[in-house]
């Protein structure tokens, strides 16, 4: 497994569609030496998240897991999920407010809409197809993903520029309320 370089906003790779993956490429021996990469390089990087585009690769392609993330305290635990081809659909109109950070946009976070429940339909990396719901806080992992495979940063989805802060400002001014509300939603969708 090789630990790979993120790409940074303004790298024209971030705002690409990335491309399907055929069965024939997730089955080869490339594709899935790449999602190791994706994983080891995750993790390295305390991410939530890591969508292959962020990687330079403009594939469907993205990996999340949460387990007592220290960049992210306060999100919920995710198993370790890889997406493949992955469709998003949004369970309603109710949304949360979230304050997110990217690995591709070092030190700024900002708050973002997210949908609070949506169906995840994808392959995982064998190939079998995946189709489950995905609520709050974890719900918006998802979204901030897989935006990532259509070209989309979480700054194109920050509807009010004030919010964006750097991670010391975050954390000195908005981290308590926000943890109060991540809380909150944990508490009604339980992820």
């Amino acid at each position: 497994m090789t630990i790979r370089k993120i790409a940074q906003i303004g790298h024209p790779i971030l705002r690409q569609r990335a491309r399907e993956v055929t069965p024939e490429e997730l089955g080869g021996a490339e594709v899935q030496g790449f999602i190791d990469d994706l994983i080891e390089t995750m993790r390295d990087a305390n991410g939530a998240g890591l969508a292959a585009p962020q990687v330079y690769t403009p594939l469907r392609i993205c990996a999340l897991e949460v387990k007592d993330n220290p960049r992210y305290p306060y999100k919920p635990n995710i198993p370790l999920t890889v997406l493949v081809n992955p469709v998003l659909t949004p369970i309603g109109d109710e949304r949360f407010d979230n304050y997110e950070g990217c690995l591709s946009v070092p030190d700024l976070r900002g708050v973002v809409p997210r949908f609070a429940e949506l169906r995840v339909e994808a392959l995982d990396r064998d190939g079998h197809r995946l189709d489950f719901v995905a609520r709050g806080i974890t719900a918006g992992t998802y979204q901030h993903e897989c935006d990532h495979l259509d070209g989309r940063l979480f700054v194109d989805r920050v509807e009010d520029p004030s919010t964006f802060t750097t991670w010391k400002e975050f954390a000195r001014h908005h981290e308590p309320g926000f943890r109060d509300r991540v809380e909150a939603i944990v508490a009604r969708y339980g992820s």
